[in-house]
């Protein structure tokens, strides 16, 4: 699969400029979660009020990339979706207290990329991911079979929310609150191929951070194995 990647931007609590980024990649360490909102003031203030943290975290980060794209297909991708919400909703079950309709229809996993089609009022393809350990890898390859088909770009976005506590003996992969936004063309800047995996050492940050890292880093080749596959990142010359 071959790409370009023609526009990136990423938020955690405490980095969201490249500066921020390009420090973190240099010394990566898990970033304390002060629950910090981004910043979506873009949007009005009776639809900022319907987003949760992590629905504000993908607007953030997505929003200015598609900004002067008219219509854009979207890949959203998140392994572990709107928990917070989903815990909610299970606590209420569990107290037998009424659940909201509106918690409900918000905490599903495409419920994300619906109040982004509603608020762009864009009606391209849009589609919500969840995958195992490569949610990255599989969100290109979905995406890459857009361009294949003609999208003239497509914009990926993969974020994750920090679990509730209830959750952290279960959910280890999330080490801090990330958004990552890709905007993505045809294009031979970047190649991402597939091979069996090796007995490589598993990685210590999840891939998207990982990706981070490379591309500030200026690396020009990364690997990620997961479950018996091999995902190989190579950055062509230009």
């Amino acid at each position: 699969m071959n790409f370009k990647i023609e526009g990136l931007r990423a938020w955690a609590p405490g980095l969201e400029s490249v500066e921020d980024w390009r420090a973190w990649s240099n010394a990566p360490t898990v970033v304390p979660d002060g629950q910090q909102q981004p910043d979506v003031s873009f949007l009005p203030a009776m639809q900022r009020r319907r987003l949760s943290r992590l629905a504000r975290m993908m607007f953030h980060v997505a929003w200015p990339l598609a900004d002067e794209q008219g219509p854009l297909p979207l890949v959203f991708a998140s392994r572990h979706g709107e928990t917070p919400r989903t815990l909610a909703i299970l606590s209420d079950l569990a107290k037998d207290e009424p659940l909201s309709p509106t918690q409900f229809s918000l905490s599903v996993h495409n419920s994300i990329v619906g109040l982004w089609s509603i608020l762009r009022n864009d009606t391209s393809e849009m589609t919500a991911m969840a995958a195992c350990g490569d949610g990255l890898e599989q969100a290109i390859l979905e995406a890459s079979g857009l361009l294949a088909d003609g999208a003239p770009a497509v914009l990926l976005v993969i974020a994750e929310e920090l679990p509730p506590d209830l959750y952290t003996s279960h959910i280890d992969d999330v080490p801090f609150p990330y958004a990552l936004a890709l905007l993505l063309k045809p294009g031979k800047t970047w190649t991402l191929s597939l091979a069996p995996a090796d007995s490589g050492v598993p990685a210590a940050w999840p891939h998207p951070l990982n990706l981070l890292r490379a591309f500030y880093g200026e690396q020009r080749t990364l690997t990620h194995n997961c479950k018996g596959r091999q995902w190989i990142w190579s950055r062509n010359e230009d």
